[in-house]
């Protein structure tokens, strides 16, 4: 008995096969660069602590001579006793005793160096064996997706979009990437240099809080203020991946609180309005709309040079309309697709209107020099991407 093949549910599974792959193939990328990062991350601490170490020996063998003239002066100056106050006999034997205690500390420090410079060039072959694991995986994977992707394309005529959705998928995952670079940037950059110089101040603490505790002290009071430079990195990071508020408090809020906050810091006056009734937004359209918000007020710190913004938010029946004005310096919008993005920025204009045009929106750019910048947006609530999620449950 002939059975009918269904090809909605067709289409389903092999969405769901395709995105299955798909996300596999994302997660060993993010594999394979994390350990790229990891690899040049322990290199360049490996250099760093060869340096180290290198001074650390050169202070160990001045020392050593040091001390070594020390007791030699000491041995003579008990030979004649009689010809030496006992203010100076205190000052050689105390001389002597802070070379023994420096000598000792530095011996320890040196020892230490070198154990932490073994375990780096041990984990510098393990990162690399797991880079070329990835590498290997991926080319595989890619292999597989692209002959399933051809096949199963050939299934049914209702199958033609696919294509259209892969290329919008591998949009999205290299936007993804890029963040995670940012990211991947700034943590190595911020939080872990200060992590790293946290361990080797406590060690040094550790040596010196019995040898010298006045010293000791010092490097506790260096290595705090290391740890709330770090915590302040660390927030600024997770602020910057997504505010936890947009989940807590809502979208609206959010931007009331990320407004007052750009007043407070900037000086600059910020107007922001709202009209209508906020539904229950999609995540991606929320983040979307921070982080429009978000790049264009920085885009007024860095280039507008404006006194005021006019911002407002409109919930409409289907979709969500925000404007955004600011009396700046304007700029010519010919020259805005011909201008390369910053990168570090991670959300430049140029970003912004493929992540709108993503959602189905639409963002129109209207600024002349001298006459300030308008960004007019318009993102619909309902697209495709709610059907499919409905679909996955």
């Amino acid at each position: 008995m002939s059975k009918i093949i269904n090809v909605a549910q067709l289409d389903k599974i092999i969405k769901k096969t395709i995105r299955a792959i798909n996300e596999s193939k994302s997660e060993l990328y993010e594999i394979a660069e994390i350990s790229r990062r990891e690899c040049k991350r322990l290199e360049d601490e490996l250099a760093e602590l060869k340096e180290q170490v290198k001074q650390l020996i050169s202070e160990i063998e001045v020392l050593e001579v040091a001390l070594k003239e020390s007791k030699r002066r000491l041995m003579l100056m008990n030979k004649n006793f009689a010809q030496h106050t006992e203010e100076e006999l205190k000052e050689a034997y105390e001389k002597a005793d802070s070379l023994r205690v420096e000598l000792a500390v530095k011996r320890e420090m040196e020892k230490y160096l070198i154990k932490r410079r073994n375990e780096l060039e041990v984990r510098i072959k393990d990162a690399i064996r797991t880079v070329q694991k990835a590498d290997k995986l991926i080319t595989q994977v890619g292999v597989a997706l692209g002959y399933l992707t051809g096949d199963l394309q050939e299934v049914s005529l209702q199958l033609e979009g696919l294509q259209q959705k892969q290329l919008l998928g591998l949009k999205i995952i290299k936007a993804q990437e890029e963040e995670r670079q940012r990211v991947a940037r700034d943590i190595h950059d911020g939080p872990a240099q200060m992590m790293s110089n946290v361990v080797l101040k406590a060690e040094i603490c550790e040596r010196l809080i019995d040898a010298d505790p006045d010293k000791a002290r010092m490097e506790l009071q260096n290595l705090k203020k290391i740890m709330r430079d770090s915590l302040q990195d660390v927030r600024k990071i997770i602020y910057n991946l997504r505010p936890m508020s947009l989940d807590d408090l809502g979208l609206v809020p959010t931007l009331q609180r990320y407004v007052l906050t750009f007043q407070e810091e900037t000086g600059i006056s910020v107007s922001f309005i709202t009209k209508g009734s906020q539904p229950e937004l999609k995540p991606v359209i929320s983040l979307t709309v921070f982080r429009i918000v978000q790049e264009a007020l920085n885009n007024v710190v860095k280039h507008a040079k404006a006194n005021t913004v006019v911002m407002q938010l409109e919930f409409l029946d289907e979709s969500l309309r925000l404007f955004v004005y600011d009396d700046g310096v304007g700029f010519d919008t010919v020259r805005l697709n011909e201008r390369n993005e910053d990168v570090s920025s991670g959300f430049g204009l140029v970003s912004m209107r493929e992540r709108i045009e993503l959602l189905g929106g639409d963002m129109r750019i209207s600024s002349e020099p001298g006459k300030g910048t308008r960004l007019n947006i318009i993102i619909p609530f309902t697209r495709e991407e709610e059907v499919n999620d409905g679909e996955q449950n």
